[in-house]
């Protein structure tokens, strides 16, 4: 065995040892800041000439090693190896914390600031700090409005070369992740990340407020603007706010008259593509929601949710004005304007206002001749499908509402509300004299006649 002695020469500021001082003079510039080489195409500055070398193959598209798999090339070997573990699946950088797995050095380095919470790399502009430095420079980009990484296909600029990697995929039919359970496939892993949770029924975002759970952090942050109030994004055309995007560009189809989504069927056209969804699922039939509680079904499943918390007796919206309670938030926004007096939506015929959809819908039926709610057994022909309702009940005796008093029965709530005015108003209006009680005023004062004058 023969010993071999090295003379180590040490770094004053860190304590690190190096067996050659060039080495040592290099990563003494780490400290210093010191970047001697310069390139002479873009003017970045490097601490050693190596590094230079390296990274002047960028611009002369040298890349003098290949990978035998798949025949990729590069211009540097440690980035060779790094490419060669997805291949191999070797990941032999461990995390010390969670014991998570990384294929090159530099990726768990970035890891690790996770657990330690470093964030070194400060914008000058906002103050905000991010754990990696291409983090920060694609968030300097919001600032300037830089977009470097161009589309060859449509010219479409983004801010990150992932924004663009992700942009090309819609030029193409390429869907390469696939879903193990279902086999549907996706143009981007976060999509079929996303999608999984489907069959997992995993929701790792809680709110904080409620509790309620969510499959990705974007639909929490829109869920908490419920609790805030918060509505970040306003219509220039008539001042209304919205929570969320998309909601807001919907909104403004309505100002531009633009229904993009066509039903193949009848060619009715629609601002929003799950409004025709849901319409052409009227042209099947597919009702593919069932309540497992009362067994009703419904077109979506979002008209379920919202059908099951009459039987839970969920009422999670208050009114700030009157303090009454509601199912749904847009029972909610048409009881406010109850209180505001506010009718946004116009007639475009005769220039009426109504606080609701379904008020002006209604509305604009008395200006068309068509009546498209038929009776079955009289073939009576109706412009709202309520009084076809009604109707009905006609043929067939039904008289849903019952007064708790008396048991009379009636076809329709307003006969109903009439009729319960004789049980509250009977104490008011009765003869003085014999004591019979009257429903209306015109009675009693017709009945007094019968005592004759008074004396």
């Amino acid at each position: 065995m023969h010993a071999f002695n090295f003379k180590l020469f040490p770094c004053t500021e860190c304590g690190k040892y190096y067996r050659h001082n060039t080495a040592l003079v290099i990563h003494r510039r780490t400290h210093t800041g010191e970047k001697p080489y310069s390139c002479s195409e873009c003017g970045r500055c490097f601490n050693a000439r190596s590094s230079l070398v390296t990274h002047g193959k960028i611009h002369s598209g040298e890349k003098l090693y290949s990978c035998s798999e798949c025949g990729k090339s590069f211009s540097k070997t440690d980035d060779l190896f790094n490419h060669q573990r997805i291949h191999t699946g070797e990941k032999p950088f461990a995390c010390s914390e969670c014991g998570k797995h990384f294929s090159n050095k530099s990726n768990l380095a970035e890891h690790m600031r996770v657990h330690t919470g470093s964030k070194q790399f400060g914008c000058t502009v906002c103050g905000k700090s991010y754990a990696r430095k291409d983090n920060l420079i694609s968030h300097q980009r919001s600032h300037t409005g830089e977009k470097p990484f161009t589309c060859v296909e449509c010219g479409k600029c983004f801010s990150t070369v992932s924004g663009l990697i992700n942009h090309k995929k819609i030029h193409t039919s390429e869907k390469p992740f696939a879903c193990s359970e279902c086999g549907n496939r996706f143009k981007q892993k976060n999509n079929l990340v996303r999608h999984q949770r489907v069959h997992t029924v995993q929701k790792p975002y809680a709110c904080a407020d409620c509790g309620k759970g969510f499959t990705t952090n974007s639909q929490l942050i829109i869920h908490q603007r419920i609790h805030t109030g918060e509505k970040p994004f306003t219509c220039s055309d008539c001042g209304k706010q919205f929570s969320n995007k998309s909601n807001f560009a919907e909104h403004k189809r309505i100002h531009m008259g633009t229904k993009p989504f066509s039903c193949s069927d009848c060619g009715k056209c629609f601002c929003r593509k799950d409004n025709l969804i849901r319409h052409q699922q009227k042209h099947n039939g597919d009702k593919p929601f069932c309540c497992s509680i009362c067994g009703k079904s419904f077109t979506h499943n979002a008209v379920l949710l919202r059908h099951q918390r009459c039987h839970a007796d969920v009422k999670p919206y208050i009114c700030s004005d009157c303090g009454k309670w509601f199912t749904h938030q847009g029972e909610l926004v048409k009881h406010q304007r109850i209180h505001t007096g506010e009718k946004p939506l116009l007639c475009p015929d005769c220039g009426k206002a109504f606080s609701t959809v379904s008020g002006l819908i209604n509305h604009k039926k008395i200006h068309t001749t068509e009546k498209p709610f038929s009776c079955s057994e009289c073939s009576s022909s109706f412009k709202q499908k309520n009084h076809l309702i009604i109707h009905q009940r006609v043929h067939t005796g039904e008289r849903p509402y019952n007064c708790p008093e008396c048991g009379k029965g009636f076809t329709t709530k307003s006969n109903y509300n009439i009729h319960r005015k004789i049980h509250t108003v009977r104490r008011q209006l009765s003869c003085i004299q014999c004591g019979k009680h009257f429903p209306y005023k015109s009675q009693l004062k017709e009945h007094l006649k019968s005592h004759g004058p008074k004396e």
